[in-house]
C-alpha cells in the first residue's frame, strides 16, 4: 500500500507518521512512498494500541491533576527501578503511593488485583508511567531467592557446634533434559519402578527417595526435566549436596541441559555427568563431551575436574560405578555433609497438596535435627500444626526421621508452599497463632486475575486471545503451567488465564469460561464435578483433562494455531491507465488503455485508483492484445482488459495489479 493511504487511514499526515514510526519500532525512512501490506497492518495495529495507551495515560494524569507535555507524556517523570515480578503492595511501596490508589489505576487498565497478588514488569511499567514514574527493570540475580532460603538453612546448620555434628546421607539431585533418562536412572539405582507411577513416563512433581550402597544411605531428588518446571528444578538444587547431570549420549546437550548446568553452577554444587543411553547404536559420547565443554563443563576425560560415568539406565550398565562416584564425591565434601541429629528438626518442603483422605500433606526433606512424631511444625514463625504421622518414601510409617531423610508428613493445618523452611520450635508457645493461607489462597496469589478482553479491546489491538480457566492438583503444577503460558509471546495470538486454582473443576469455572469466548477449561490431574460437567454440556463449554504436561501444551498450540490469522503476502505486478470504457455490465467492465510498467497478468487481483484515492478492488478476468486473448501484457503495450468488481471504472483511472498470496501460519510453543 502507499504511505499516503496508510497515513490517511490513521488520520495523520504522511510526514508526521514517518517521523513517529521509529518510536514504535518501524523505520521506513523519511521519503518512503510504499509499504508492504503486511507491515502496514502491523503499523496500524501498533499505532492504534499506542493511541489508546496515550489516551488512557492522559485521562489518568488529568484525574491526578498533573500536567502533561507534548503527545500526552507527563513532564518530569520520576525514575524508579522495579523487579520482574512483585506484589501490588510492594509496587505501591516502590512508588511511595497508597495501595488503594495503585489498585484503582490497575482497575482502570482492566486488571483486578488484590494487594498481595503479583504483577509482571510489563504491567507495572505501564501503570507506573501513568502515575508519573519512568520504570526500568531491576537487574536481578536469578539465584537471589535460592540464596535467601540457603542463608536460612545455613544459619540453622552453622548454629550447631562441629563436635555435635555427625555424617548424614548426602542429598543428590538428578537433573537434565526431558526424556534423557533421569527417572530411569533412579529406577536402576533403587531397583524399583517409580517411573510407572508417572503419567506418560514424565515426572510431574519433585520426588525424594532413598537408596543404599556399601551400607551408606543416599537421598535422591528427582526433578522434572520439562522447561515449564524451571522453578521446581531450582528448588531441587537448593537443598542438594551433589548433583547428577544426566545427558543422553545419542541426543547430546539440549536446552534444559544448559539450564540445569546454570542452576548447578549458580548453587555451587559438586556434580557428576552421567552419560546415559550408552547401549544405543547412535551413542556418540565424544560429541556430547565436546558440547559440554562448549557450555563450560570440562569433564575429567577432557582434562577437567568434573567426573563422568557412562551408563545405560535401561540395562543397569554402569550404575554401580555411578554410585561409587557419588560416594567418592560425598567423601571429598564430607565436611559439608554433616548435621546435628540431637537438635530440633528443620527442613525444606519439597511438595505439598491436599489429599482427599489425609488432608493437607507435605513432603519435607529433613536437613538438620531429628523430626519426631507429635513435634510442632512452624513455618516463618507461624504455627502450621503437629506431626500426626510420617511415612518414608516407600510408605512405611516412621516414629522419627534423622537428617537427610525425606518424609511425607500428615498433620498440617493447611498445605505449606513448596520451598518453605519447616522448623520445629524450641518452645511451641513462641509460634504465632494466625490465620494461615490455604493452598487455594496461595494459588490465587501466583498472578493477578486479568479481566477478559472486551470486543472493543480485541478490535483495537487486533490480537486474538485464548481465554483459559486452569485448575490443578498441586501448587507446583499450577505455578509451572502459569510460567509456561507466560512464555507464549506472539504478535497476533496469546493466552489469557482468566481464572485459576487448585481442586476439581466446578460450576464457577464453567460460567467464567462461558462469558469469555473463545475459551477452554483445563483440568490438570483433576476432574470436573458432575454438576460442572452437566453445566458445561448445557453451555457448550469445552473441558479438557490432562495428566501429561505435553498433552496440555499440544492442545494449547493446536487452539492457538486455529486463531492465528494467515499471512497475506502482496507482490505488486504492474499498473494500467484506463483510456476508454468499452462495455459495462453488472459486476463486470471491459476497458482499454495502456500498461504503464511491470506487467498485467490475467486472474490476478487489482485495485482501482482515482487520483490519490483508492475506490475499489476486483480481479482481472482476461486480457486482450490486438485481437488475441493473452495471459500477460508488459509495460508500454496497449491492451484491453475485463475487470470483475463492483466499482465503476472511469477514463483516467489507474488500475494497480498485484499478486495476493495467503499462507497459513503456525506458532511453536517453547519447550
Amino acid at each position: 500500500m502507499n504511505v499516503s493511504d496508510l497515513a490517511r487511514r490513521l488520520r495523520i499526515t504522511p510526514h508526521e507518521m514517518l517521523q513517529k514510526l521509529p518510536e514504535l519500532g518501524f523505520d521506513l525512512g523519511a521519503r518512503a512512498i510504499k509499504v508492504d501490506d503486511l507491515v502496514g497492518e502491523k503499523i496500524a495495529r501498533k499505532w492504534i494500541e499506542n493511541e489508546r495507551r496515550e489516551r488512557l495515560r492522559d485521562s489518568l494524569l488529568a484525574s491526578a491533576g498533573r500536567p502533561t507535555g507534548p503527545g500526552g507524556v507527563a513532564e518530569e517523570l520520576k525514575a524508579v527501578t522495579l523487579p520482574s515480578v512483585m506484589t501490588v503492595r510492594d509496587f505501591a511501596g516502590h512508588l511511595n503511593l497508597p495501595v488503594t490508589k495503585v489498585i484503582q489505576q490497575l482497575m482502570r487498565a482492566g486488571i483486578l488485583a488484590a494487594q498481595n497478588e503479583r504483577l509482571d514488569f510489563e504491567t507495572t511499567a505501564i501503570i507506573a508511567e501513568e502515575l508519573g514514574f519512568k520504570a526500568s527493570r531491576e537487574v536481578e540475580d536469578t539465584s537471589k531467592e535460592a540464596e535467601i532460603v540457603d542463608d536460612r538453612v545455613k544459619r540453622i546448620l552453622e548454629s550447631d557446634k562441629p563436635e555435635d555434628c555427625v555424617a548424614r546421607p548426602p542429598i543428590v539431585v538428578v537433573m537434565g533434559h526431558v526424556d534423557h533418562g533421569k527417572t530411569k536412572t533412579l529406577d536402576a539405582i533403587r531397583k524399583t519402578n517409580v517411573m510407572a507411577g508417572e503419567a506418560g513416563g514424565i515426572t510431574q512433581h519433585i520426588g525424594a527417595y532413598q537408596a543404599e550402597k556399601k551400607g551408606r544411605k543416599l537421598t535422591f531428588i528427582d526433578t522434572p526435566g520439562h522447561e515449564a518446571f524451571t522453578v521446581m528444578r531450582s528448588r531441587g538444587a537448593r537443598v542438594a549436596d551433589i548433583a547428577i547431570l544426566v545427558v543422553a549420549a545419542d541426543d547430546g546437550v539440549q536446552p534444559q541441559t544448559k539450564e540445569a548446568i546454570n542452576i548447578i553452577q549458580a548453587a555451587h554444587l559438586p556434580f557428576i555427568v552421567a552419560l546415559n543411553k550408552m547401549d544405543k547404536d547412535d551413542a556418540d559420547p565424544e560429541r556430547v563431551l565436546a558440547q559440554l565443554g562448549e557450555n563450560g563443563v570440562t569433564t575429567e576425560a577432557w582434562g577437567g575436574t568434573v567426573p563422568i560415568a557412562k551408563i545405560a539406565a535401561k540395562t543397569g550398565m554402569g550404575i554401580d560405578d555411578l554410585l561409587d562416584m557419588i560416594l567418592l564425591v560425598a567423601d571429598m565434601n564430607a565436611d559439608r555433609i554433616v548435621a546435628n541429629p540431637t537438635r530440633h528438626a528443620a527442613g525444606t518442603v519439597i511438595e505439598a497438596h491436599v489429599d482427599k483422605g489425609e488432608g493437607p500433606v507435605a513432603t519435607v526433606l529433613v536437613q538438620a535435627g531429628t523430626l519426631k512424631r507429635n513435634d510442632y511444625l512452624g513455618i516463618e514463625g507461624a504455627a502450621y500444626g503437629r506431626v500426626r504421622a510420617m511415612r518414608d518414601w516407600t510408605g512405611v510409617m516412621l516414629d522419627e526421621a534423622p537428617p537427610g531423610t525425606p518424609v511425607k508428613i500428615l498433620g498440617f493445618k493447611v498445605a505449606p508452599a513448596v520451598g518453605d523452611i519447616m522448623e520445629v520450635p524450641e518452645d511451641p508457645k513462641t509460634l504465632e497463632v494466625k490465620k494461615l493461607k490455604s493452598a487455594r489462597e496461595v494459588a490465587q496469589q501466583l498472578s493477578a486475575t486479568r479481566i477478559a478482553p472486551t470486543e472493543e479491546e480485541k478490535k483495537e489491538t487486533g490480537k486474538k486471545v485464548l481465554n483459559v480457566v486452569l485448575k490443578c492438583d498441586v501448587l507446583g503444577s499450577l505455578e509451572a503451567l502459569l510460567g509456561m503460558f507466560e512464555k507464549i509471546q506472539h504478535d497476533d495470538v496469546g493466552v489469557e488465564v482468566i481464572q485459576k486454582g487448585l481442586g476439581n473443576v466446578n460450576e464457577s469455572d464453567i460460567l467464567r469460561a462461558e462469558n469469555a469466548q473463545p475459551s477452554v477449561v483445563y483440568g490438570f490431574n483433576v476432574v470436573p464435578t458432575p454438576q460442572a460437567a452437566a453445566l458445561a454440556r448445557d453451555k457448550n463449554v469445552d473441558i479438557k483433562q490432562f495428566k501429561i504436561i505435553y498433552g496440555l501444551f499440544d492442545d494449547v498450540i493446536e487452539r492457538l494455531n486455529i486463531l492465528v490469522p494467515p499471512e497475506v503476502i502482496v507482490t505488486p505486478l504492474g499498473n494500467f491507465e484506463v483510456v476508454a470504457v468499452f462495455r459495462t455490465e453488472s459486476g463486470r467492465m471491459v476497458v482499454g488503455g495502456k500498461s504503464l510498467d511491470g506487467k498485467l497478468v490475467a486472474g490476478e487481483s487489482a485495485r482501482i485508483w482515482r487520483g490519490e484515492e483508492p475506490v475499489g478492488e476486483g480481479i482481472i478476468e482476461s486480457l486482450q492484445s490486438g485481437k488475441q486473448t493473452v495471459n500477460e501484457v508488459h509495460g508500454g503495450q496497449e491492451c484491453g482488459l475485463a475487470f470483475k468488481g463492483k466499482v465503476k471504472i472511469q477514463p483516467g483511472d489507474r488500475i494497480e495489479v498485484y499478486h495476493r498470496e495467503v499462507k497459513e501460519r503456525h506458532i511453536d510453543l517453547p519447550r
